[in-house]
């Protein structure tokens, strides 16, 4: 299987390359922007170009492939049977129309179920965070190491800013015992961040799109991924998930316990 990740992970660094030479012309470009969920869940036309290019690109080249996609390009998927691609065109549409930067294009594979490959683009840094469980993880083909596992109280944390202010889940607390909170508004970013030891927790209410690449990134790293009750993702469902060095992981899951 190592081919196939090696195969699947130059796949997917061409194809993130494009996307970003595309959107860096894109990103001050007159944009149509609509709304989706709420005045701020952003759409815009790039958002839906970018995705119908991403897919219409991995059903050329792996036709027997089923796709999840944020807007809508992709496939109704029941089951995570068989090659599944994850695509979010524009991870982080808000900075991507209002400040330019601090958004990133992600495409996590999975292969009946488990984490394969992965890639995520910071479009205005130009840097590309890929691999999988067999074959590691690169930023612009250097190697990564795995990050160290240190403790809340000695690293920076990204959550939700809507959570903390409604001490959803106890994300205050978790706050308190950290060295202080960072709010970036765009996973591809954080998930970058925690993957090279500028922050050490990720605690968010994410959509499958949202999660597959970092997923596969984070855990192949030694990171840990889960859910707020400890357990394994279910990457067909959105949740709130918390990723984290395995320490971190641990003491957040215990102060999350105890908001009930």
């Amino acid at each position: 299987m190592k081919e196939k990740s090696q195969e699947i992970d130059r796949f997917l660094v061409d194809l993130l390359t494009r996307v970003g030479e595309d959107l860096r012309k894109d990103v001050t470009k007159h944009k149509q922007v609509d709304t989706k969920s709420g005045p701020n869940d952003l759409v815009t036309n790039f958002d839906k170009s970018t995705e119908k290019m991403i897919v219409t690109t991995i059903k050329k080249q792996y036709p027997n492939a089923t796709i999840v996609s944020e807007e809508g390009f992709g496939d109704d998927v029941k089951s995570m049977d068989g090659l599944v691609f994850f695509v979010d065109p524009i991870d982080g549409t808000m900075n991507f129309v209002k400040c330019h930067e601090s958004f990133a294009s992600m495409i996590g594979v999975y292969l009946d179920g488990k984490p394969f490959v992965a890639a995520i683009i910071d479009v205005m840094q130009k840097k590309i965070f890929h691999g999988g469980p067999e074959i590691g993880v690169f930023q612009n083909g250097k190697k990564l190491s795995q990050p160290d596992d240190i403790e809340l109280k000695d690293g920076l944390v990204v959550i939700s800013g809507p959570m903390v202010l409604k001490n959803y889940l106890n994300t205050q607390e978790v706050v308190h015992k950290s060295s202080g909170l960072r709010v970036l508004g765009c996973a591809g970013v954080v998930f970058k961040h925690v993957m090279t030891g500028k922050e050490v927790l990720y605690m968010s209410y994410l959509r499958p799109w949202d999660l597959a690449a970092g997923r596969v990134l984070c855990e192949t790293l030694g990171l840990k991924v889960v859910g707020v009750d400890g357990e394994p993702v279910n990457m067909l469902k959105s949740q709130v998930v918390i990723v984290g060095t395995q320490k971190v992981v641990s003491e957040v899951l215990q102060t999350v316990k105890n908001s009930n």
